[in-house]
């Protein structure tokens, strides 16, 4: 017999969050009503770890490094995904074995295209 769920069962959650939302929007008036207000020359101009910017922050960069660091990510989750294979490889038997080399295969693929597409050359 499964348990029936009320509606006043969720009461306690919509009370939490009603209260954390009351929370961040008093604190947000609060600290715009309450903090100070001077505007100096010094606190309206760019601040990037102590360096003096130059030029115009909205000129085009490459996106090598970003792209770079998804490639990893995504190239490393496969480790994840491969601890509990190994942990359950007895259990798993030949049906486990054909679907990590499916599994496999389809990273294989993915690591193909991305050497195909040149990701990794930087220059």
């Amino acid at each position: 017999m499964q348990a029936q769920s009320t509606s006043i069962d969720f009461l306690p959650i919509i009370f939490q969050v009603i209260v954390a939302l009351g929370f961040v929007v008093t604190t947000l008036v609060a600290t715009h009503y309450l903090g100070p207000k001077r505007k100096t020359s010094d606190k309206l101009e760019t601040f990037e770890a102590g360096v003096k910017s130059v030029g115009n922050a909205r000129q085009p960069f490459s996106i090598k490094y970003f792209v770079v660091a998804i490639l990893f990510v995504l190239f490393d989750i496969e480790v994840i995904f491969m601890y509990p294979w190994a942990v359950n490889f007895r259990a798993l038997k030949m049906d486990g074995m054909i679907e990590m080399f499916i599994f496999m295969g389809t990273l294989l693929l993915g690591f193909i295209y991305v050497i195909k597409k040149k990701v990794l050359d930087w220059n």
